[in-house]
């Protein structure tokens, strides 16, 4: 049986942005985001995470710097009593080309073919144009992009709702 899913970006949404992050050290939850995923929880959605880190192909970290990061994220997480069901990451740079880097859908459509996600169903939530045009190529209409990470532009946006912050996703995703 298709599953509702929250895909969710990390730098921005999950956490403060900040410039190639991988270290726990810099690392700082946005106000507000373990009592929204519990609360999205408590709605039935699973939780996905999807992000580009560039800074991999850029020399800037390993992928083992990111899956020790990725790991601790997911771990207080599950301490604050949330289950995220995985998290799907691009390795590559902007120019590399690839079908996974956002806005390109890759990571949402490899998500969707290992968990049989109803796309139809899911959101988006984002802090850049970029990860509403990847949802809407894969056929999430349900977008919203908070405004606690990027500067973005509403009046050229895509994206159905924007907020100030996942803090106040129960204004949006009420079923």
């Amino acid at each position: 049986m298709p599953i509702k899913t929250i895909f969710l970006d990390r730098d921005g949404v999950i956490n403060k942005e900040k410039n190639y992050l991988f270290r726990i050290d810099d690392f700082e939850f946005i106000k507000g985001v373990f009592k929204a995923c519990k609360y999205l929880c408590d709605l039935n959605y699973k939780i996905i995470i999807i992000t580009n880190q560039s800074g991999i192909a850029r020399g800037y970290y390993t992928e083992s710097n990111f899956h020790i990061l990725n790991n601790w994220m997911v771990h207080q997480f599950n301490l604050n009593g949330i289950s995220i069901l995985d998290t799907f990451y691009c390795p590559h740079s902007p120019v590399d080309g690839c079908k996974c880097r956002k806005p390109e859908p890759g990571m949402l459509l490899n998500a969707k073919k290992r968990y049989l996600i109803d796309m139809e169903k899911s959101w988006l939530i984002g802090d850049k144009e970029d990860d509403i045009v990847a949802a809407n190529n894969a056929l999430i209409h349900n977008t919203i992009l908070v405004r606690s990470g990027h500067k973005i532009d509403e009046s050229k946006s895509n994206a159905e709702y924007f907020l100030e912050s996942i803090n106040d996703i129960q204004k949006v995703i009420t079923i």
